[in-house]
């Protein structure tokens, strides 16, 4: 597929990265020559320097032949005009950056008058994936699938766990409860398990069940964590914000901590339930004057990584039960699972995820659509969400007459709202919600998971 992307900053970076590795043409565009330059050097990628909303610049990378145009300039205003201009001059499909609550809230609008695909905004993606740690704080990492009806949770397993030699098997006679260990971190080994696989203290796990089912499981192995009731927050930029609005309405307590006075003064008439204090988030003596101690969860979310680190080190020493660290630079998740911060989030890849999933499911031609993406254990792994379709070759036939690629697992089937954990003698039907794990990098559809022949 040929795509165009405009705007190489941090978010525009990872998402021309993904497409191209993925095998799609890709077309950089970027004012600034230095960042144009680093991407063609760096990856396949062709580059264009120049204003991505002239009409010029646009022809000279090719939007005319163009499948997909994607703006992700800081700026609404312009991301908007650039999509505007692509789908006059002929890419078939627009994808903006659109950041302003405002415009967000109008994208219906967007939509149908202005002809864009889709709106991304990467704040909002990045705080609804912190608020889900928070509602589940048991697991590092928590995503849903099928509109929440199959929960997939990420977690170490610490010394001393009763999940220490258990064969999976065994899990459901052990522990109660019905739940599928997806896919397994070993050191630096990642495994997609067997039923004869034993779990040991250490290996960092993808669990998926129901949410009845996935709570009995972390309650009855000693994983559970009770629900956060209060939270403090350092940082105050949007996703701060989107964060504290969503946690406020849970009747969840917030508390920022804002270097800024203008933010401070912002955040104050828009969060009037929320304490807004001003000060350095990494000043150790504010934090433990602020109460950092006393709090359910504390969540970093400067603009700056390595200070997104220190607090974060420093809440885990004052024994918060729940920390989430906002960390760009992936060669730091290393540091981070080291000194044992595991909850982390990046706005960048949450929207690069967004975007592939957009991406393969235009480009989708084997009977299923991919409807939810997902990175497990730091991106080495993907959970994908498919719909059935009618002429999907495979509807009615059992799971076991199936042969399924090396890498490949299906975690859950959805129908009619009714989750089915897979079995041999189990099939999918058209309007099956199927949710794949696989080591696979770049499924599209189903029918890539299968064998030839």
């Amino acid at each position: 597929m040929r795509i165009v992307v405009v705007g190489i900053g941090k978010v525009g970076s990872t998402v021309a990265e993904y497409l191209a590795k993925e095998g799609h043409e890709v077309t950089v565009v970027d004012h600034n020559p230095e960042v144009v330059e680093r991407m063609t050097s760096r990856y396949d990628v062709l580059g264009v320097c120049g204003n991505g909303a002239s009409l010029e610049v646009q022809k000279q990378a090719g939007i005319s032949r163009a499948e997909l145009f994607v703006s992700l300039t800081s700026s609404d205003e312009f991301n908007i005009l650039c999509c505007i201009m692509a789908r006059k001059n002929g890419a078939r499909h627009v994808i903006a950056r659109v950041r302003n609550p405002d415009y967000f809230q109008q994208m219906l609008f967007l939509r149908e008058e202005l002809g864009l695909s889709m709106a991304v905004n990467p704040e909002m993606e990045a705080a609804d994936a912190i608020g889900r740690m928070l509602r589940f704080p048991s697991a590092t990492k928590l995503e849903l699938f099928a509109k929440g009806r199959l929960e997939m949770a990420e977690v170490t397993l610490p010394a001393g766990t009763p999940l220490d030699g258990v064969v999976l098997q065994e899990l459901q006679a052990k522990f109660g409860a019905q739940v599928l260990v997806c896919a397994v971190r070993r050191g630096q080994e990642v495994i997609i398990p067997t039923g004869n696989f034993v779990l040991r203290a250490g290996d960092h796990i993808s669990v998926s069940a129901g949410h009845a089912d996935l709570n009995t499981f972390f309650k009855r192995t000693g994983l559970y964590r009770d629900s956060v009731r209060s939270v403090l927050i350092v940082g105050g930029g949007r996703i701060a914000f989107y964060l504290a609005v969503q946690l406020l309405r849970l009747g969840i307590r917030v508390k920022i901590v804002e270097q800024d006075e203008a933010t401070c003064e912002t955040l104050s008439d828009l969060l009037p339930k929320a304490e807004i204090l001003r000060g350095d988030g990494t000043d150790q003596e504010l934090l433990i004057e602020e109460g950092i101690g006393s709090v359910d969860a504390c969540v970093a979310l400067t603009g700056v990584d390595e200070e997104n680190i220190i607090v974060s080190m420093f809440a885990a020493t004052q024994q918060v039960k729940k920390v989430i660290t906002k960390v760009n630079r992936a060669n730091l998740l290393t540091i981070l699972h080291s000194v044992g911060i595991e909850s982390v989030v990046s706005s960048r890849t949450v929207t690069g995820d967004r975007i592939v999933r957009y991406v393969r499911a235009i480009s989708n031609s084997h009977g299923s659509s991919v409807q939810t993406l997902y990175r497990l254990l730091d991106g080495r792994m993907e959970a994908l969400e498919f719909e059935v379709s009618e002429n999907a070759p495979f509807v009615r036939k059992t799971l076991q007459e199936l042969t399924f690629r090396k890498g490949v697992l299906i975690a859950g089937i959805v129908r009619d709202g009714r989750l089915i954990h897979p079995q041999g003698s189990d099939y999918m039907l058209p309007g099956d919600l199927v949710t794949v794990v696989t080591t696979i990098p770049g499924l599209q559809g189903l029918g890539d998971t299968l064998t030839e022949g």
